[in-house]
């Protein structure tokens, strides 16, 4: 079966996309869940430890706490409240901690449920965290609804979407639009004084979201933080005053917990690993505790220990499948019965979890064998929990001597050891891989890579066309062979597999369908390696030597172009590298810069100096429109000075944005421009690179677009003042931003129009006219209806980024490629690697945390699914996406180029991508494998597009 280059190549790329989603569905941990039942109950709690008689009672310690107040500040940092700069931020938050009765902590943030559930989620949790369904899972909050506890929320209305019907009243306020930073707190503040002067809650809990969208709008740095954080100084000391009021005589105390669920990194995102972004501050209050003599340095604790403290703070018992362990120092003012008490009630909870995790456990337990793996806490347990037993002999017997007490602190000590033993051997467990289906995704994907590289030279070929043996391969005796074998290893790996596989869950027609693709592929793989060795290439009438010989001579800028794509590929085996590969990426475009300038002079000076009538051929005819000489030169000159303005634009735009891991941290320019005081100037940049994208951007479109085009580079300005970015000049000081909807809207209105334009003129030239230079003209007005999208969606600090884009491709298009004659394997390479540069150039890493899922709510004023994903991934791969677009337009529209130059592009622009994809499947590392599973769907978007001008670009030929 014969297929042209870029069906070939599309084909592959979708393939590859549904084997990276099996190695994604099998990598992406199965959370530990607890065997015993669905939810805990008071019913199912262990008796008290009793050595020597009748089991003892199941009694429970009297609660801790009659109130508790959850005042949850999302993205609040810990040096907010324990930096140096505490004082000032939070005033009064900061005298509690240091002189108050109060315990502080820093507190390790697992997002996104461990708040309730005390789970620390996967990764994957991350990712499908935003349009967050019901919780089922056993939590705090069904815990406390079913102990008749009455509860009121205000915030986030995540809450009530995983909390459905548990607050007896709530007023959730939407988490996704971010440019609000005022209403959304309001919101939950003008419920505060009413509530707090009621006696009919148990549990009230606030969640505020105005710090955390200052930070996504302008970073931990911005002006606006000093006011938000004593906005929320003050409206902790108005519940403490409220509680302090209230606190009757007798009666149990109050708690009072200030804590965020995440921090903030320096770029204002969250999501990562450092430790701006998981160190938050936990802070608790309460008559309870004793007061504080001065500011002691906080202790550190993980945020899921805050869920079982809570728990048997109100006397609930804690969630099965919680890893956290309860705080010490929240019971120290207890008995010592007590206190022992919760710790074994904490202890079982965690000995139970732990014990579903560990395989044939029940042997080592049943047994005198000594347990097999004493740093999970299994031993000490039980040797506290019998001491335990015998202190308690001891206590009911009305022993108060001195070895008494010497005693129970030692079997607290052992507790809590345990404790700490248990709770960090299942946070290390965080699930269970599923390898069948991660194996199975990565033969798939290595199969189809296979088949890509060894179809190279027919791809690459004349013909631009690949032959398959498809048929040849199905009925082939092999074939059947495989899948007999194929569906034997099926069959025993789901027999006698101990945890579920998500493969063998599928039904045996996909199951089937699987086993004979990967047969075939198999096949298909032997029939082109034979076809390449020189024996089959004989059979076949063709000497491989002699084709190699006269089609792959390879250039200086050929070795290069393959040297660096494939270094660049190695160097992913280092995890530093691909912490940091935007420097890579950064090295090779230089050294490309370098290469085409070494060509760029080759061609306008050896070449001129070896034919001695160059400069009379250079002299305009008579007959010939007048064309002087000073613009031969002109072109020249303009042609040697394009690589060395490559490299200046390149080193502006690398300190624009800080990215990776080693200096993230430090001031850029963006930081610069995002300041309060600096917003004159950003709204001058900003107003100068959108006069300049309309300049680069409306030369090849129709007058309706171009148009379009300016007024809604307008409503982009207009909608970055209204939001609050960037001034204009009749904007009064005091007036209040708006949140920029009907603004993008108008700009969207705009960007439809030119996309329709484009579209219709592209049709026109396929089906009606076949006008080469109408089929242009449209593929161009798509590819500004993109600009003008991205423009709407980067930070106005960004829009230098996308003008130095643009600005390369109008030079690089005009003198390099098209003046050095480039072929379409080069062009393609080149434009992958200032793709990849540009991606990192916005401020992009490999570190989900910087992904700005903000521009996903662009013109949006609620959560809609697909439009924030869909707006969500195109400002994130902006840059490899428009040199891709880019690519389709330069190669489709240039007619001294052969028919079959798409289809190279295509099959190129294929292989560019299926080998890094690989290679991370390989080496495993979380963030960038999702980065590439996203780029390679994008990828294989773009190879469609490429196959519909292919076919175009073939008929207008002919």
């Amino acid at each position: 079966m014969k297929v042209r280059s870029s069906v070939f190549a599309s084909l592959i790329l979708i393939l590859e996309g549904i084997g990276v989603a099996l190695f994604l569905r099998g990598f992406f941990p199965v959370p530990l869940k607890s065997s015993v039942s669905s939810k805990n109950k008071l019913s199912d709690l262990p008796v008290e430890p009793l050595t020597g008689s009748s089991p003892n009672s199941s009694r429970l310690p009297q609660p801790l706490f009659k109130r508790v107040v959850i005042m949850l500040v999302d993205a609040l940092r810990e040096d907010f409240v324990f930096g140096p700069n505490g004082r000032m931020y939070m005033p009064y938050t900061r005298h509690l901690v240091e002189r108050g009765s109060s315990h502080s902590f820093v507190a390790k943030a697992r997002p996104p449920t461990a708040l309730t559930t005390g789970t620390i989620p996967g990764f994957i949790d991350v990712v499908m965290n935003l349009n967050s369904p019901a919780l089922l899972e056993d939590n705090l909050i069904w815990q406390a609804k079913t102990a008749g506890k009455r509860m009121v929320f205000y915030g986030d209305d995540t809450w009530v979407r995983l909390f459905p019907k548990h607050f007896m009243e709530h007023d959730g306020t939407t988490s996704f639009f971010v440019s609000d930073y005022t209403e959304v707190d309001n919101n939950v503040t003008r419920h505060l004084d009413s509530t707090l002067k009621r006696d009919d809650w148990d549990i009230l809990i606030l969640h505020y979201l105005g710090l955390d969208h200052i930070g996504h709008i302008s970073g931990p740095h911005s002006s606006l933080i000093q006011p938000k954080l004593m906005e929320m100084d003050d409206i902790l000391k108005k519940i403490h005053s409220a509680l302090i009021s209230k606190e009757a005589e007798g009666s149990l105390p109050y708690l009072l917990v200030l804590c965020g669920d995440h921090g903030m990194s320096e770029t204002g995102s969250h999501g990562g690993s450092s430790e701006p972004e998981i160190n938050t501050p936990l802070v608790l209050l309460s008559p309870a505790f004793k007061r504080k003599a001065g500011m002691e340095k906080p202790g550190v604790v993980e945020q899921v220990d805050l869920p079982p403290t809570l728990a048997l703070g109100l006397g609930l018992p804690i969630s099965l499948n919680s890893v956290g362990r309860v705080i010490p120092g929240v019971l120290e003012e207890t008995s010592l019965r007590d206190q022992l008490r919760f710790l074994h009630l904490n202890g079982h909870q965690l000995s139970c979890l732990l014990k579903d995790s560990v395989p044939d456990y029940e042997k080592v337990v049943d047994t005198d064998v000594p347990c097999l793996i004493p740093e999970a806490g299994f031993e000490q347990f039980r040797v506290a929990e019998k001491a335990h037993g015998s202190w308690m002999k001891l206590f009911l017997e009305g022993n108060t001597s001195e070895v008494l007490s010497n005693m129970g602190k030692k079997v607290l000590k052992q507790y809590v050891e345990a404790l700490a033993a248990m709770s960090s051997a299942l946070s290390k467990q965080l699930g269970k891989y599923d390898m069948y289906s991660m194996i199975a995704g990565m033969v798939f994907v290595f199969q189809l890579l296979l088949v890509l590289l060894l179809a190279m030279p027919e791809a690459l070929s004349g013909d631009a066309a690949v032959e398959l043996p498809v048929l040849s391969a199905l009925l082939s005796l092999p074939f059947y062979l495989m899948c007999l074998l194929l569906a034997s290893v099926h069959v025993l790996v789901c027999t006698s597999a101990e945890s579920s596989c998500y493969f063998c869950s599928l039904s045996w027609g996909l199951v089937f369908a699987a086993v004979a693709f990967s047969s075939a592929m198999f096949c298909i793989l032997i029939s082109l390696v034979t076809r390449r060795l020189p024996l089959g290439a004989r059979i076949h009438g063709k000497s491989p030597l002699r084709s190699i010989g006269s089609e792959w001579s390879l250039s200086e800028l050929d070795v290069l172009l393959l040297a660096g794509t494939v270094g660049h590929t190695l160097s992913l085996a280092a995890s530093s590298f691909v912490e940091e590969e935007h420097q890579t990426w950064y090295f090779l475009l230089n050294t490309l810069c370098l290469a085409v300038f070494q060509d760029v002079c080759r061609k306008y000076f050896r070449e001129q100096r070896g034919t001695g009538d160059e400069e009379e051929s250079i002299l305009p005819s008579k007959d010939c429109h007048p064309s002087p000489k000073a613009e031969i030169y002109s072109e020249k000159w303009l042609a040697l000075a394009t690589p060395p303005f490559t490299l200046l634009c390149c080193r502006l735009l690398r300190s624009l944005n800080q990215t990776g891991v080693q200096w993230a941290h430090l001031p850029d320019m963006g930081h610069w421009l995002n300041s309060s005081e600096h917003r004159t100037v950003l709204s001058l940049l900003a107003a100068f690179c959108l006069v300049f994208i309309y300049l680069l951007v409306q030369r090849r479109c129709s007058w309706v677009s171009k148009v379009a085009l300016a007024l809604g580079l307008l409503g982009v300005y207009s909608y970055r003042a209204a939001v609050g970015n960037v001034l204009f000049p009749w904007q009064h000081s005091g007036r209040t931003t708006s949140k920029g909807t009907m603004e993008a809207r108008f700009v969207y209105v705009f960007i439809l129009g030119i996309l329709f334009t484009g579209t219709k003129d592209l049709l026109r030239s396929q089906i009606i006219t076949s006008d080469a230079r109408l089929k242009s003209r449209g593929l161009w007005e798509i590819y500004s209806g993109l600009v003008l999208l991205v423009t709407l969606l980067f930070r106005a600090h960004n829009l230098p980024v996308l003008c130095c884009c643009l600005l390369i491709q109008t030079l690089m298009a005009q003198f390099i490629w098209k003046k050095l004659h480039y072929d379409a394997a080069q062009t393609t390479i080149m434009h992958y690697w200032f793709g990849q540069a540009f991606f990192y150039f916005q401020g992009n890493s490999n570190n989900i945390a910087t992904v700005d899922i903000s521009v996903g709510f662009v013109g949006l004023e609620s959560y809609v699914e697909a439009p924030a994903i869909f707006l969500t991934a195109l400002s994130t791969y902006a840059g490899p996406l428009l040199w891709a677009c880019h690519l389709v337009c330069f190669l489709s529209s240039q007619r001294d180029r052969s028919p079959v130059a798409v289809g190279h592009g295509c099959y190129c622009l294929a292989l560019l991508r299926s080998v890094p994809a690989a290679a991370y499947i390989v080496l495993v590392f979380s963030p960038k494998l999702l980065y590439e599973a996203m780029h390679l769907l994008l990828t294989a978007g773009v190879c469609l597009f490429f196959n519909t001008m292919e076919q175009s670009h073939t008929a207008s030929k002919s």
